[in-house]
Formats: C-alpha cells, sequence, structure tokens
C-alpha cells in the first residue's frame, strides 16, 4: 500500500513515473523468486567493490547508498523506499555501499538469474531497461543538484521526498545528517535552511523528521 500511495504522487503519465512502475514490478516473474533478508537499522546490505551477485527490492524501511571519500567525509548517492530496486550495476562490483537507514525488509534476486530471464523474456528485458534507465535519471538529477544553493538543495530535496511519500505531512526515515552527505552540505546548513523555509511558511517542522509542505509552489520556484 505504501508503495502505491508514494507513486501516485507522481505524475500518473510522466516517463519517470512510467518507468517506476515497471522497475517496481520487474521482479514479479516466477523464475525470478528471491530471498526476503530482514536488516537491522545501520547494518550493511551489500559493500563497495564487492562482487555484485544480486540486485536488491526494498519491501518494507528505507536503505542509501554511499561511498566514503578519501578525505573520510561520506557522500550518499541515493535513498530506496520499498518497491525501489537497486545494485543495479554496469560492471560485476558494486560502486556503492548499501546499508538500511532504518530496520529493513529487502528482496535479493541472483543477478544471473535476472540476466537469464531477460533474454528468455521481453517483459523482463523492458523492465530492466526501465530501471536502468530510471538509475541514470536518478543520478543524473542528483549530479544536478549539487551544483545548486543550499536552499535550492534542500527544496529539491523535499519536493523529491513528497513525491515520492503520502501526503503533505512527509515523514522522512533519514537523519538530517543523511540528508546532509546526500546534498553535499554539512548538517548545521541542512538545519539551518529548514528553519528559513519554516520561518518563510514553506515548510513546518514539528519533528526533526516530520515536515509538513505548506507552500509547494514556494519551493518548486526554488527548484527551478
Amino acid at each position: 500500500m505504501q508503495t502505491a500511495l508514494y507513486r501516485s504522487r507522481q505524475a500518473p503519465n510522466s516517463a519517470q513515473a512510467v518507468a517506476a512502475r515497471q522497475c517496481n514490478s520487474l521482479f514479479d516473474s516466477v523464475s525470478l523468486l528471491g530471498v526476503a533478508m530482514p536488516f537491522a537499522k545501520g547494518e550493511e546490505i551489500c559493500g563497495e567493490n564487492e562482487s555484485a551477485d544480486h540486485v536488491y527490492k526494498v519491501l518494507s524501511g528505507a536503505v542509501r547508498t554511499y561511498k566514503i571519500l578519501n578525505d573520510g567525509r561520506r557522500q550518499i548517492g541515493a535513498f530506496y523506499l520499498p518497491g525501489d530496486v537497486f545494485g543495479m550495476e554496469a560492471g560485476g562490483f558494486h560502486s556503492f555501499s548499501a546499508e538500511a537507514i532504518v530496520d529493513s525488509n529487502v528482496l535479493m534476486v541472483r543477478r544471473s538469474a535476472l540476466l537469464a530471464a531477460s533474454q528468455r523474456d521481453t517483459g523482463v528485458m523492458n523492465k530492466l531497461l526501465a530501471c536502468t534507465a530510471l538509475e541514470l535519471e536518478r543520478a543524473r538529477n542528483h549530479a544536478l543538484l549539487l551544483v545548486k544553493t543550499a536552499q535550492e538543495r534542500v527544496a529539491s530535496f523535499l519536493l523529491e521526498m513528497a513525491g515520492r511519500l503520502p501526503g503533505d505531512a512527509v515523514e522522512l526515515p533519514m537523519c538530517r545528517q543523511d540528508i546532509a552527505d546526500y546534498l553535499g552540505l554539512t548538517i548545521e546548513t541542512v538545519s539551518r535552511t529548514l528553519t528559513q523555509l519554516g520561518n518563510a511558511q514553506a515548510i513546518e517542522l514539528p519533528t526533526s523528521r516530520r515536515i509538513i509542505l505548506r507552500n509547494r509552489s514556494a519551493l518548486a520556484e526554488l527548484n527551478t
């Protein structure tokens, strides 16, 4: 139910929404039965440079992918919510580590089984291509995000999460440090920017993770 709700927040016929729906149903084929595994908060699901033997789908909870940079800083590449597929690698190794943000259940499907099914079934192939396109779009949007101002980055992030989670009151599974590492900002800058948006009545902050979008138009103007 949660997956359907946050998907419905996107424009129903947008290319990204269509790709998301196709990607969500990638493992529906009987030949692609996987294993559902529980992961505790903070537990690693796969590691950077490890062999990419599996592809993953979030069943519940939330997952972050990240790299540790040479100077010790963490760069978060993406957040994955229920229904999202991750671990789609161009090569044979994972380019990011992945870990559970909260207690999560993740479906693990062997990559070899997925590739074999895509060769037999054009439907699986189309869904696999949709997943790849969606991942490329997310990476492109993230790269564009990192050249914006702090207010623009935070506004873009809030609109993205509002498009993927139900309701105007967005319950974020990630902490502010996660948001900062995703946006390439300090946690102090993220907190200050959220306060500024709250003072401008664009958002309301009942708690640190519950954010109510009061003025989407104002946020959208910062997102252009």
